[in-house]
């Protein structure tokens, strides 16, 4: 949905505007823009003010003029999210300071809009704090839960990305635990590039050597009659990497629609599992004035219905 503002204009400050924040001017001047893009062209220094940037508690002026650039915005920039959603991811922050924010992601929201999803994580957190940066540092697959980083300022953000582009030498540590099938003893490393492909209209990734490199860690915690419960530790974190290196080796993730195996599937399910049981249970950093002054270790417990379930194949 486009905005009727088509091209920027320059307005001049009245009596009548005086004295007013500058964000509060522009949700008037921008008649359905969402409050977070509203930031977003403050912060882009979209938004200009007698030729010059501000922040978005700067007072007005008398004579004031004020750059507006022209505001174009989609559906999904407009869906509001729910109060419900917002509480929920609120919920579940687990630490947080003034450089990044860490949450346990529930299973089953997005971490971000697109592909039909109106909303996610990213949206939910910059509707509740309009004027607080706020970017994904990563991603985690929509039915995937457990440890999601959020950065609070560009410094931070560019900091963790580099961390992301090499994280054996980097300190950075990403653990997750899944229930696979069969009996996966020991420690086991799978080296295997996956790329991205279509498969009967489906996107899928496939191991091809013609793809980005990928390394995943296997090491069993806890073997069950029918299954396992692995710690897997990544060296990459490319799409859908830990469910495919996992099927691949003979032990696909336990709920896995796309690459699991349905007799597997329908038994776990039987035993009360409702969803892909990948779970990124620790996250782990180096101390840098970007993020931290002391190397942070932050777990997110599983959710009740894993313990449970985990609880139900003892018995």
């Amino acid at each position: 949905m486009k905005s009727d503002h088509q091209s920027a204009k320059i307005v001049q400050i009245n009596d009548h505007h005086a004295g007013q924040r500058i964000d509060n001017f522009l949700l008037g001047q921008l008649k359905g823009v969402p409050r977070s893009h509203v930031y977003q062209l403050l912060r882009s220094g979209q938004v200009r003010v007698n030729s010059g940037r501000k922040k978005p508690d700067y007072k007005l002026k008398l004579d004031d003029y004020v750059r507006i650039p022209p505001a174009r915005i989609n559906n999904e920039q407009a869906a509001v999210v729910p109060d419900s959603v917002i509480e929920l991811i609120e919920s579940c922050i687990l630490f947080e300071n003034e450089h990044l924010l860490m949450l346990n992601k529930p299973s089953g929201i997005a971490v971000h809009s697109g592909s039909g999803l109106a909303f996610g994580v990213i949206e939910a957190l910059k509707q509740q704090h309009p004027e607080q940066f706020l970017e994904l540092v990563h991603r985690l697959d929509r039915e995937t839960s457990g440890c999601l980083l959020i950065a609070k300022n560009r410094t931070a953000l560019l900091w963790l990305h580099e961390l992301l582009r090499d994280e054996t030498r980097s300190g950075l540590g990403k653990y997750y635990l899944a229930l696979v099938a069969g009996h996966w003893h020991g420690t086991n490393t799978i080296d295997a590039p996956l790329k991205k492909a279509m498969r009967s209209g489906e996107h899928m990734v496939e191991i091809n050597e013609d793809g980005q490199h990928a390394t995943s860690h296997f090491e069993t915690r806890k073997i069950y009659a029918d299954a396992s419960l692995v710690e897997v530790k990544i060296d990459t974190g490319r799409t859908h990497q830990i469910r495919v290196h996992a099927a691949t080796a003979g032990h696909p993730v336990a709920g896995d629609r796309k690459y699991g195996d349905s007799e597997f599937n329908k038994a776990m399910k039987k035993r009360g599992l409702k969803r892909l049981f990948l779970h990124a249970a620790r996250l782990e950093l180096p101390a840098h004035t970007a993020t931290s002054s002391q190397a942070l270790v932050i777990e997110a417990p599983m959710s009740p219905d894993l313990q449970q379930l985990l609880k139900n194949l003892e018995s």
